[in-house]
């Protein structure tokens, strides 16, 4: 008799760990249960994780302006600068049948040849689909002429559950491939700055260097997140790794083999975290949600009624806890799609139906260069606008002039603009579009005073004229 029931609480737990991962979820209650093995689950899911190689060609050195010279040669050989090899390894998974494959973008980034090799050591040559620095996702594709690869499916990552057991596959150090298991310690991590969709599964399940880009799995096999990264002053693991989750993963997929490109919905708004002094203001019993603060005129959450000082709850059921995790809830959606968005105004809960947009070329860029005696001279610059914004990982909400490139020796480039600054005054005159611009500074100046933003800071300089 009690070897029955041994076999019967053996038999229920098989049926939690290999069943729907929706299931009751429960703890082992006998020590058959704790001796039970992951290896079926492994053996199911490894030979759909690969190994990522990229390839790149790196200039070191300068050239000498002796290089040419053929005296100094005689004496001191090619002076010019040296290029050599240099190589990246990461993880992958296959995520359909044909060959098509999911990295993180960071580790193929600057890559010229991308070289994919198997669980069972079979090598592919890897074509880029797609690479999204701002999930920081790439597809490949590898040809296997016709062959039917392995492959894992995706789960819904807003099933997950802090607490639920999930393993960690990848090439870790490049000593193979290597399963690792733990448990997911936190859903919606936000400042881990590896990404501009910062919206991550936490696990305690080892993740080490080469494990970028492989598969975070739960106990039916299916793929919930895409390691990316750790959090780690030594360089190994220290029980903190972070994943993209499944969904975010999906649409950047989905996008690859549609047209090649991320349409990302856009919401139209910005806002900031609810801080307990400010959940008390507004009558709320916790902090929780999103104020709005700025809204873009006639974009999709100003359409849909939304306004200046609304919290925003919950999209589609989920809670909302901070700009991130709203950005993210929009992201997974479709363009075109409508989310119910529950806000609370007035002390009242309202819902309203949010028609999610790609952000519009509105104004149109105007590129321009800068020409002239004056300190911008040599500087491309453009007008900012949500489709420009996003496209670059800007603040969809940012108006104004940014520079787009910078003209070799030009003033521009002595002054030390960057690609990626945004002119923001000129002689304490606000910069709100590039023909503005263009005109003040035609118009010369004894002294110009600039002010450029980079990133997060805020720049002033002073030129003489």
């Amino acid at each position: 008799m009690k070897v029955l029931r041994v076999l019967l609480s053996s038999l229920a737990l098989l049926l939690v760990t290999f069943g729907a991962f929706g299931a009751e979820r429960q703890v082992p209650s006998s020590r058959a249960e704790v001796q039970l093995s992951y290896a079926p689950l492994v053996e199911k899911a490894a030979p759909a994780v690969v190994n990522v190689y990229a390839r790149r060609m790196v200039t070191q050195g300068s050239r000498s302006p002796f290089a040419d010279d053929p005296f100094f040669s005689r004496f001191f050989g090619d002076q010019g600068p040296r290029v050599r090899e240099q190589n990246s390894l990461g993880s992958g998974v296959i995520v359909r049948a044909s060959g098509v494959i999911v990295t993180n973008n960071h580790v193929i980034a600057g890559g010229n040849e991308f070289t994919v090799v198997l669980a069972d050591k079979r090598e592919f040559a890897a074509e880029v689909l797609l690479q999204d620095e701002q999930t920081d996702l790439a597809i490949l594709q590898i040809d296997g002429e016709g062959e039917i690869f392995p492959t894992l499916a995706f789960h819904d990552s807003d099933d997950a559950q802090v607490g639920d057991l999930v393993l960690a596959i990848g090439n870790p150090f490049g000593v193979g491939q290597t399963v690792t298991s733990g448990i997911i310690s936190a859903l919606a991590r936000n400042k881990v700055g590896v990404s501009d969709y910062q919206f991550f599964i936490q696990t305690d399940a080892a993740i080490n260097p080469g494990n970028s880009g492989g598969a975070l799995i739960t106990m039916n096999g299916d793929l919930i997140g895409v390691n990316t990264a750790i959090f780690s002053r030594s360089g190994g693991s220290n029980g903190i790794g972070f994943a993209i989750p499944a969904n975010m993963v999906r649409l950047v997929v989905e996008s690859a083999l549609s047209d090649g490109k991320v349409e990302r919905p856009w919401f139209g708004a910005n806002g900031q975290m609810v801080t307990a002094d400010l959940a008390s203001t507004l009558g709320l019993k916790r902090p929780t949600g999103v104020l709005l603060t700025q809204l873009h005129p006639k974009g999709p959450a100003d359409k849909a009624g939304l306004a200046r000082g609304d919290v925003v709850l919950k999209i589609d059921g989920h809670d909302v806890d901070n700009i991130q995790a709203l950005r993210y809830r929009v992201a997974t959606q479709k363009v075109g799609s409508k989310a119910e968005v529950t806000y609370l105004r007035d002390g009242k809960t309202r819902t309203a139906k949010v028609k999610l947009a790609v952000p519009p070329n509105d104004p149109p860029a105007d590129e321009t260069e800068l020409t002239g005696r004056q300190p911008l001279e040599g500087a491309v610059v453009v007008n900012l606008s949500p489709a420009y914004n996003d496209e670059h990982g800007l603040d969809t909400m940012l108006s104004g002039v940014a520079v787009k490139a910078i003209a070799r020796r030009s003033a521009a480039d002595r002054l030390g603009l960057r690609a990626g600054d945004i002119v923001s005054s000129v002689n304490g005159e606000e910069v709100v579009s590039v023909s503005q611009l263009e005109a003040i500074m035609e118009e010369g100046a004894a002294r110009w005073s600039l002010t450029i933003l980079r990133g997060n800071r805020e720049l002033h300089v002073d030129v003489r004229g």
